[in-house]
Formats: structure tokens, C-alpha cells, sequence
């Protein structure tokens, strides 16, 4: 694994301004009597990458699943590009990756990557393919050389870049991710922050990303999503106006401590 210093910069990103990939109005969530999540209204622009912050039972799993159509409203609206969350499912328009890379240890690295295609073969299913390979993801999240490794010879880090890699071989347009680095060491979590932002601006993909991390969500999102819990609901969304390229260093300069001191702030009232 580098050291930080080996790390390079991510570019800026230009986006284009507008379209909306997500779209949450007013959404609830209810597990029998419990309310998980109420009234919950955000937009989230395509192109975007918005971290997610708030106490520990506050939804961000639960919003995470909401829109991914794992779990259903029982109030409200969530649609995807324009489409209900089922819809946008079915068409494949996001990937989900969750902090386990939950990879068949029977399968290389390039077989795990390349499953959700061989599944919609088998299936009959019209799955999307992007412009690159499974062999070129694997390149682009950096593990080039270890294709045919299979998930006992790989580091968590590694591991969790191939779950990065077969989330997007379907090309999705969205990728929600819950908290992937949550149980990696600090080192090979800074380098994967750095690599999900090239792999962010060489897609162009929205990312929907929690995390327990104040830092990571600095240093990550171009927003960051505060929820409250008891229920959980939005409680801020707070722009993170960084000078792009990121680089770890960012991290001991003022502007960077001054956001962290607020969310921290921000998070202890909620």
C-alpha cells in the first residue's frame, strides 16, 4: 500500500449544473409502529457527491435503502433520473456498495467483477455496459496485476476495490455507498478516498456516500448531508467549498478544521 505521500491529487471536476438525480419529497419510513425516517426532502443533483453524516440510528442506512428500492416508503415521493425507484432498479441506473465486499471467495477478482453480467445473461436481462471492461475497471480502481487473485489473497482495501469495481461494470449513473472504508486501517482508508474521488471524476457518476467519519465527509463530499435522529430527518446540508485538487494535506489547513468544527457542532445537537 503507498504511503500518503505517493498519493496524487485528484483534478478538478466540472459539472454540469441542473439535472437532478435523486429526488426525495417528504418521504417516510416506518418499521411497524417505529418511524425510522419523517418527511425527508432533498434533491441531489446528478454529478454530485454528497457524503451523509448524523447520530448513530438517525436513517442514513435506511435512506440508502429507500432509494436503492430495497425498502418502500409509507409516505412521500422518492423518484431516480425521473423514474420511480423501481423503474430506476429494473434499468439498472445505480449500484450499491456496502461496507462488506461480499465477494464469492470461489471467484478471481476479474470473475467477481464480471458476475452481475454473466447473471443478467443467464436471466435474459438487457444489462447495461459501460466503456470498459471488467479487466479495465479493475485497472481503475488499481488493482492492474491481481485479477486472477482470488478474495483470501487480497487486503480488505483491495477487496472492497473490487466490490467498488463489479458496482460499476453495469454503468450505473448512481452509486450508493454505505460506509465502504468504515473498517479499514487509517492509511488504506486515505488512499481509497483519493482513488473513489478519481474514479468519481473519471465516471462521472453521482455518489450518495455515508459515513460515521466528520473528516471523510469533508474530505469527500461537495456537499454533506446532516440527518437527525428521533426520527430521522434532514437537518442541514452544508456546502464544502475546498479548492479541488483534494489532497491529504488539505486536511491541516483552517478551512478544512473550520468545516469539521461546525459539522461537529452541528452533529452534537442532533
Amino acid at each position: 500500500m503507498p504511503s500518503t505521500a505517493q498519493l496524487h491529487p485528484v483534478p478538478p471536476v466540472d459539472r454540469p449544473a441542473g439535472a437532478i438525480a435523486a429526488s426525495l419529497t417528504e418521504a417516510t419510513v416506518r418499521f411497524g409502529a417505529f418511524t425510522a425516517i419523517d418527511g425527508l426532502s432533498v434533491d441531489i443533483e446528478e454529478g454530485a457527491f454528497y457524503t451523509i453524516l448524523g447520530p448513530s440510528g438517525c436513517g442514513k442506512s435506511t435512506m440508502l435503502r429507500l432509494v436503492s428500492d430495497l425498502i418502500p416508503a409509507a409516505s412521500g415521493e422518492v423518484s431516480i433520473f425521473g423514474k420511480s425507484t423501481e423503474q430506476a432498479r429494473l434499468a439498472r441506473e445505480f449500484a450499491f456498495v456496502f461496507q462488506d465486499a461480499t465477494l464469492l471467495p470461489w471467484r478471481s477478482a476479474l470473475k467477481n467483477v464480471e458476475l452481475p453480467l454473466e447473471i443478467g445473461r443467464r436471466r435474459g436481462i438487457d444489462i447495461p455496459v459501460g466503456d470498459k471492461t471488467p479487466r479495465e475497471l479493475l485497472k481503475l480502481v488499481g488493482l492492474e496485476g491481481r485479477e486472477e487473485a482470488l478474495p483470501h489473497e487480497l487486503s480488505g482495501g483491495m477487496r472492497q476495490r473490487v466490490a467498488i469495481a463489479r458496482a460499476l461494470v453495469c454503468q450505473p449513473k448512481l452509486l450508493l455507498m454505505d460506509e465502504p472504508f468504515g473498517a479499514l486501517d487509517e492509511m488504506t482508508r486515505d488512499h481509497l478516498n483519493l482513488q473513489l474521488l478519481k474514479i468519481w471524476e473519471e465516471t462521472g457518476v453521482t455518489i450518495l456516500f455515508v459515513t460515521h467519519s466528520i473528516p471523510e465527509a469533508v474530505f469527500l463530499g461537495q456537499k454533506v448531508m446532516m440527518l437527525q435522529s428521533h426520527p430521522g430527518r434532514l437537518r442541514e446540508v452544508v456546502e464544502i467549498d475546498l479548492p479541488s485538487p483534494r489532497t491529504i494535506d488539505m486536511r491541516d489547513t483552517q478551512d478544512f478544521t473550520r468545516y469539521s468544527a461546525y459539522l461537529r457542532k452541528l452533529l452534537e445537537t442532533c
